[in-house]
């Protein structure tokens, strides 16, 4: 699909999504609950489906009415699970299938079975669980002790958020070890507070000591929060000359990715240096404002490269197109400025973050995105919000 943006100022009231981090977590905690649960304020993103397909695939009974789902344990299970291409989903339900044990294939789409799982690797092989990852499939066979572990936390916070909710499935106290340096721990602490709300404690012995202790999950009734990580790209329209009311964000969400606020101000009112270590996701957005103002550098950035596309590199390609120089070394980003109208069509690189990047800076000059489907992996109403606050989209 290509869309094209007619220059133009974003102005109006606008609902931020649903966070897809809450509802991944809240939908395996209610399909491995006895009991229904329900899950409301859902939004049917791709990556949202990827987590319903796989909790019907282990037996979950999963039914929508309007933006809720209702959950409960079913019986019959399949050991084959379609991830599409959701990181959380297929990180997080290695460790629950490895909990029950089993073999079990997992498949997904795009860059996904590319994208690092050594965590994982490493982890089964200390327990002798099978585990082998090909460019097609990742085929897990065995049963993983979770009584005590140790793992890396330098590559994702969703190889431990897997293994804390995996957890429970035990019975007993399970003991996870953090290995510094521990990166993107909000997201961590999101996995705390949803368990927390399903009948799970989770507590910290220290920094790098997480404990949760058995008992199993309860059934439990729960919203999921207004998204900060696509929140980030209405609230940047107003770095970019709009005047935007971004309503349903929490100020005091747990989720990392709210430091937008501060981030956008800093690039607004001049050359700003940032850190996007506990915050990859915001990366393509700062860049895309700092081009269009002053400029800025990213620190911590050596994880967009494991993402749904190389995000440093498509986004420097990308704005070579506005003619804005970027530069990367070593895991830090440099960002030029002052835009102009690209000639060529942006592509979309096949990663949702890069086309709302792009095409948020695109209502400052009017231009074509190629590839704008992606969207629909975390915010298929992206290009509906946008139309509804004045800009002008054609989509063929």
């Amino acid at each position: 699909m290509t869309a094209r943006i007619e220059k133009g100022t974003a102005r109006g009231q606008i609902k931020a999504p649903p966070s897809k981090s809450f509802v991944h977590r809240q939908i395996i905690c209610a399909a491995l609950c006895e009991g229904e649960s329900v899950v409301r304020n859902v939004c049917q993103s791709d990556d949202i489906m990827a987590s319903i397909d796989c909790a019907r695939a282990l037996g979950a009974d999963v039914r929508q009415e309007n933006d809720a789902l209702y959950i409960k344990r079913g019986i019959e299970t399949k050991n084959e699970l379609f991830c599409r291409q959701s990181g959380s989903t297929v990180r997080f339900f290695i460790p629950v299938c490895l909990a029950s044990g089993g073999e079990y294939t997992f498949y997904g789409d795009g860059r996904l079975m590319q994208r690092p799982f050594d965590v994982y690797k490493e982890l089964c092989a200390s327990q002798n669980v099978a585990f082998e990852q090909t460019e097609e499939y990742i085929r897990v066979k065995g049963k993983l002790d979770l009584s005590e572990v140790t793992v890396s936390g330098a590559v994702s916070s969703q190889f431990i958020t897997g293994l804390m909710l995996a957890a429970p499935l035990s019975g007993k106290d399970c003991v996870i070890h953090v290995r510094p340096p521990f990166v993107s721990r909000p997201y961590v602490d999101i996995t705390a507070s949803v368990m927390a709300d399903f009948g799970v404690s989770v507590e910290y012995d220290d920094d790098l000591t997480i404990r949760i202790k058995g008992g199993g999950y309860r059934p439990a009734d729960v919203t999921a929060e207004g998204d900060w990580s696509n929140g980030a790209f209405l609230c940047a329209l107003n770095t970019l000359g709009g005047d935007v009311d971004v309503t349903g964000l929490n100020e005091n969400s747990l989720q990392g990715d709210r430091v937008i606020v501060k981030q956008l101000e800093a690039l607004k009112n001049g050359y700003a240096e940032t850190d996007v270590n506990d915050c990859p996701d915001n990366a393509p957005i700062l860049m895309a404002v700092a081009a269009a103002n002053h400029g800025c550098t990213l620190t911590g950035a050596s994880r967009l490269r494991i993402k749904e596309s190389d995000r440093g590199a498509a986004m420097a390609k990308e704005l070579d197109k506005f003619g804005v120089g970027v530069t990367e070394k070593d895991g830090t980003i440099t960002v030029g400025h002052g835009i102009k109208k690209p000639e060529a069509a942006i592509n979309g690189h096949n990663d949702h973050r890069i086309v709302m990047a792009c095409a948020c800076l695109l209502t400052l000059t009017g231009g074509e995105i190629e590839g704008a489907e992606a969207v629909g992996k975390s915010y298929p109403g992206f290009f509906s919000d946008l139309s509804s606050l004045g800009i002008k989209i054609s989509l063929r």
